[in-house]
């Protein structure tokens, strides 16, 4: 069974409309002080612009504040008053609040290095991503200028690791799920969905797939149809994401086990960016919720693309994987020819004794 990565494809992420190039390519004779950027449509659109009048911190909060939105994430660009080889360097605010639907927040959270490609990443000097308006004032600026403790910017890589927060999302997603690169979505469990999951921890059910129910942001029970190992491949949709508990019972080395296996089954782009990247977001936090909470130990958790992955050789050997059978010792190196026995010892002269 290999690892499956998955990914929303650059063609299919929103994309700056040409009024949004037309503005970037203006914008770099600094005639403008603020652009704000948000998703319609599918689409990466212009919403306002502020034209300088005066310093950068004199139109701050009278430019930026106006144009955010409670419940309704955008993209703000802020020109600042200093330059580089580049030109004007720019502050760059990615606002999604709190209150925002989650959806929204991912979409936004997923676009948002295809923006900053679009204007040129050169050109922005600072980036603050911001869920309340502190974060986002003039006095929250200031803050993070303070925190970063120099006047250069932070790499990519650094930038992204202070800045992540709940409701972020990247849709970097491997099977064995040791590592995640996504802080995660938390979605509640349904009654429904929560009392099966506790049946399956006592093993009274051997199979339930749960599912997003997006309408109420929350995962709803689908199915806990008795499965074995042989019907398992049948219970996967070939056309939409799910997540599923399967009681995966056999023997290992003359032992009897009931090995709880979770899997995460999501079709490639057979299904919406929106179920890859809510189901990729979520998955976190529903495990942590059925291991911590309901005191569940999984075996192995899988990401697959398709049923046809879950033979039975496949699901033995993720369960149980071979170690390597021919472990080659470091090899020391040979002593100098001659007779070879115990460990010699060298005492001061005078004593008389022997090697031994």
């Amino acid at each position: 069974m290999k690892s499956v990565v998955y990914d929303v494809a650059e063609a299919e992420r929103p994309h700056a409309t040409d009024e949004v190039l037309d503005v970037f390519t203006k914008a770099r004779n600094g005639a403008y002080r603020v652009i704000k950027v948000v998703i319609a449509g599918e689409k990466l659109v212009l919403a306002e612009t502020r034209l300088v009048c005066k310093r950068y911190d004199q139109e701050y909060d009278a430019y930026v504040l106006p144009l955010l939105e409670n419940g309704v994430p955008c993209y703000l660009l802020y020109r600042l008053d200093t330059t580089n080889n580049q030109g004007y360097e720019w502050l760059f605010l990615a606002w999604s609040p709190e209150s925002s639907p989650i959806r929204q927040k991912m979409l936004y959270a997923a676009t948002r290095a295809t923006l900053k490609k679009d204007f040129g990443a050169a050109h922005i000097k600072d980036e603050i991503f911001g869920t309340a308006i502190d974060e986002v004032s003039l006095s929250g600026y200031h803050m993070y200028l303070q925190d970063q403790k120099a006047p250069l910017p932070l790499t990519a890589a650094e930038e992204e690791l202070r800045q992540i927060k709940l409701n972020e999302v990247q849709t970097d997603v491997r099977m064995d799920m040791k590592k995640s690169t996504l802080t995660g979505v938390a979605l509640p469990l349904q009654s429904d969905a929560l009392q099966a999951m506790k049946q399956f921890g006592m093993k009274k059910l051997t199979y339930v797939q749960l599912e997003i129910d997006f309408r109420n942001e929350s995962i709803k029970l689908s199915s806990t149809a008795h499965t074995d190992l042989k019907d398992l491949p049948s219970r996967i949709p070939a056309e939409a994401a799910r997540y599923h508990f399967f009681l995966y019972r056999h023997t290992h080395e003359g032992d009897y086990l009931e090995s709880p296996v979770f899997i995460c089954s999501v079709p490639g782009y057979k299904c919406s960016i929106r179920d890859r990247m809510l189901y990729s977001s979520s998955k976190k936090n529903l495990l942590e919720t059925v291991e911590k909470n309901l005191q569940i130990h999984i075996a192995k958790k899988l990401e697959i693309e398709s049923g046809d992955e879950l033979s039975a050789e496949n699901m033995y050997e993720e369960v149980h994987p071979r170690q390597h059978e021919h472990q080659h010792a470091f090899a020391k190196p040979q002593g100098p020819p001659g007779k070879k026995g115990g460990r010699r010892i060298t005492r001061p002269p005078g004593h008389g004794d022997q090697e031994d």
